[in-house]
């Protein structure tokens, strides 16, 4: 029986005894009842980690689409601007173009009005000059009987005219 003396042999025996007492205290089923408890476990945080991807997904969406929609703003109050601008620019160079006539039509009228000063002025200094030449002529080619006479002739006609 050589069997019985070979240490393997009886290393065999007591693995097998060892089995056999796991089995029969049902360490399988713990083991086992453990292991499906882990599995679990492992699903439960797979299903919570699919759960948050979505929930990332879903809010990098509406960022994106948040991101989006400033944009679009953005460039419609760009879009906006401009056209205001331009708006102002058409206004400013019509109101400008009014200013200047007005002021044209000012300078025009201004220059009438020297005109018309500056011929009075000449009419006015002529008429002077007239009278001081009348006078003149008056008192050289006249005797001092005959002016007499004609101050009085124009005296006369005065009265008459004011009564």
């Amino acid at each position: 029986m050589a069997i019985f003396a070979d240490t393997t042999f009886w290393a065999f025996v007591g693995l097998i005894v060892f089995f056999a007492v796991l089995a029969f205290f049902g360490v399988h089923r713990t083991i086992g009842k453990a292991l499906d408890d882990r599995a679990e476990t492992i699903r439960k945080e797979l299903d919570e980690a699919r759960r948050l991807r979505e929930e990332a997904q879903e809010m990098l969406a509406s960022y994106e689409r948040r991101q989006r929609e400033a944009a679009e703003e953005a460039e419609e109050i760009i879009r906006q601007a401009r056209q205001e601008a331009e708006y102002l620019r058409a206004n400013a160079k019509k109101e400008i173009s009014q200013r200047i006539e007005r002021r044209r039509v000012l300078a025009e009228r201004r220059i009438e009005q020297a005109e018309a000063s500056a011929v009075k002025e000449i009419r006015q200094r002529a008429a002077d000059l007239a009278v001081e030449a009348a006078g003149s002529l008056l008192k050289d080619k006249m005797t001092k009987t005959q002016r007499n006479a004609l101050i009085k002739g124009d005296i006369e006609a005065l009265k008459g005219k004011l009564n």
